[in-house]
């Protein structure tokens, strides 16, 4: 079931892998961990994707908290737990 509003606990304590390959759209109504091309990594919890939006809910070490921003910005992104192909 989607849950609406912001994660009810804590992201994983366990940083995935970073892929080669990635779409923020896969990560939708998961915990994301998300890799910018400048800037620290940080998770997020993606609740919107649109043309040139990304929204949802950031993670800052006590709290999620409501955050939007360009998905330009975006280098990797890996879903928890990190899907497989079988």
């Amino acid at each position: 079931m989607r849950q609406f509003g912001p994660p009810s606990s804590p992201p994983p304590a366990i940083i995935p892998p970073k892929p080669t390959t990635s779409y923020i759209i896969d990560c939708m109504y998961s915990y994301t961990y998300i890799w910018p091309k400048q800037g620290i990594p940080f998770w997020f919890y993606p609740t919107r994707v649109e043309y040139g939006e990304v929204s949802g809910y950031i993670w800052n070490r006590m709290n999620w908290t409501f955050y939007g921003f360009d998905p330009q910005f975006i280098d990797q992104v890996a879903c928890y737990p990190v899907p497989t192909l079988y």
